[in-house]
């Protein structure tokens, strides 16, 4: 197999169905995306497969859907399809609920850290909201764009967000609260995550 190709010396790389310039947008969004993928397959070199199995299965779920993610926003194509479903979403949204209510109740911000994987899906949430808004931006310019993305990113942060801290509490690590935080949770819900 032959890595490099010579094409993209000009500055331009190939999507399906096109050509645009590497800074593009819709390259930013995708290429962010993968930024994301990275951070969790190194919190998952990260896991105790003993302790964490559950969380382990889920997260290589979401690197698959990741991509699928990085090919639908990479397809400009006219007969373009999502690889990517509503189920992934709802999907999600159930994982987020089993997190919440693992994790010790919540009033304030946390800083982000603790164990090591949990520092990296800190990181990798902070780079999906990242990607999000990449996302939003590209959808300005595409009407076909592939909305359940956008839906599945904003969700992925606010799992990370639960996840980090679930991981923080199976390793017997309490998070470190914001000291000028304000209660801003309200009893076991995470309302958005840590961002603001």
């Amino acid at each position: 197999m032959q890595l490099y190709t010579r094409t993209g010396d000009k500055g331009q790389t190939s999507l399906i169905g096109g050509r645009v310039d590497k800074d593009d947008i819709r390259v930013e969004a995708y290429g962010t995306l993968d930024e994301v993928n990275c951070f969790v397959g190194q919190a998952i070199s990260e896991l105790d497969p003993d302790r964490f199995q559950d969380i382990l299965t889920d997260l290589e779920t979401i690197q698959h859907e990741l991509f699928d993610c990085g090919g639908d926003l990479s397809n400009v194509s006219k007969k373009r399809k999502s690889k990517l479903q509503e189920a992934s979403v709802h999907s999600l949204e159930e994982k987020i609920d089993r997190l919440i209510k693992e994790a010790p109740a919540l009033e304030k911000f946390i800083l982000p850290g603790g164990v090591k994987a949990s520092s990296s899906i800190h990181i990798a949430r902070t780079v999906s909201r990242r990607a999000e808004r990449c996302i939003v931006s590209l959808s300005k310019t595409d009407e076909d764009f592939p909305h359940v993305t956008l839906q599945y990113i904003n969700r992925l942060s606010d799992y990370f967000f639960a996840l980090a801290r679930v991981i923080n509490h199976r390793s017997n690590v309490k998070d470190v609260e914001y000291i000028r935080s304000a209660n801003v949770f309200s009893s076991r819900k995470v309302q958005k995550n840590n961002e603001k």
